[in-house]
């Protein structure tokens, strides 16, 4: 599955200001809401249950928040780059400052454990973790995100 067909360039942002988990999950479904129509207040509810299955934060400053909504029909991820990392329980305790968040169709099955396979391989690349950190620009994020996978599918 490309990262091209699950996220919209509208869809990537840089955050400053994000103090806590809760704040940075509430942030990423302003933005699924404005990029792909999703209900915000059903977004959230569907992250927070899933962060208290246990933590999305998978190491190395990088969380994979994600959820499945009855209200979408294909899976659709936001991305944000945080300029001061944050708490998120990751198990290896290191603070966050990459969030690849994905919603899914409540009955996707099979494609939403492509999408996230997708976006951990992508985000487990140390190359491209350092590109997205060394960049501030919401459209050269997108750019390194959906390049990338693209040349690593060739």
């Amino acid at each position: 599955m490309e990262l091209s067909s699950i996220l919209k360039p509208q869809a990537v942002k840089l955050i400053t200001n994000v103090t806590s988990k809760k704040r940075l999950l509430q942030d990423v479904c302003d933005i699924a809401h404005t990029a792909y129509g999703l209900c915000t207040n059903n977004a959230i509810e569907a992250l927070l249950d899933r962060e208290n299955l246990g933590p999305t934060g998978v190491g190395q400053g990088v969380a994979l928040p994600h959820a499945r909504l009855s209200e979408l029909s294909s899976v659709v991820g936001c991305f944000i780059r945080l300029e001061k990392p944050i708490d998120f329980g990751s198990v290896d305790r290191r603070p966050v400052d990459l969030v690849f968040a994905l919603f899914a169709p409540a009955n996707s099955g099979v494609d939403h454990l492509k999408a996230l396979a997708a976006v951990s391989r992508t985000m487990r690349d140390p190359g491209v973790c350092q590109k997205l950190r060394s960049n501030t620009d919401a459209a050269t994020l997108h750019a390194v995100l959906t390049e990338t996978q693209s040349s690593q599918a060739a």
